[in-house]
């Protein structure tokens, strides 16, 4: 099935694009939640006027989310965490864990764009990459330490 996507789907294509699916996944999942239009005639003669206004969406969010990496390269993030012998981390530090510390300093960033592999679970520093948008991804410096234990 031909359809017209109104927004950037991952592994499919971007805001504008005229793409072919499989019908069952155009009907089921992208037509149900708005993110593609069938590509009828009438839809077709829309896109070519929205395609400017695409366009300069894009660019808009591009320039946002680059400037978002510039100001997350310079925020470090440092958790103290309880470590037992040989410095293993009796806990880990997770990407929800990531976002709410970017989130208690006014960056507000879906846990699901971290890219973390696995949960830390060390001691040290660590680069995590945030993917922001299909072409965008910055890092973030994380530093694991340990947990003073006269704190309790």
């Amino acid at each position: 099935m031909k359809i017209i996507l109104r927004e950037d789907v991952d592994h499919v294509g971007k805001m504008g694009d005229l793409v072919t699916v499989k019908d069952g996944y155009a009907r089921n999942y992208l037509l149900p939640r708005d993110m593609a239009a069938p590509a009828t005639d009438r839809n077709m003669r829309a896109l070519e006027h929205q395609k400017r206004l695409i366009e300069a969406k894009r660019k808009k969010e591009r320039a946002a989310a680059e400037e978002l990496v510039k100001r997350l390269a310079s925020i470090p993030l440092t958790f103290p965490m309880q470590a037992g012998e040989d410095d293993k981390l009796f806990g880990s530090v997770t990407s929800k864990d990531i976002a709410e510390a970017l989130a208690a300093k006014d960056f507000v960033v879906d846990r699901r764009k971290i890219v973390l592999e696995k949960p830390i679970k060390a001691l040290g520093t660590f680069a995590v990459p945030i993917k922001l948008s299909s072409e965008i991804s910055g890092e973030v410096a994380v530093s694991v330490v340990k947990q003073d234990t006269e704190e309790r």
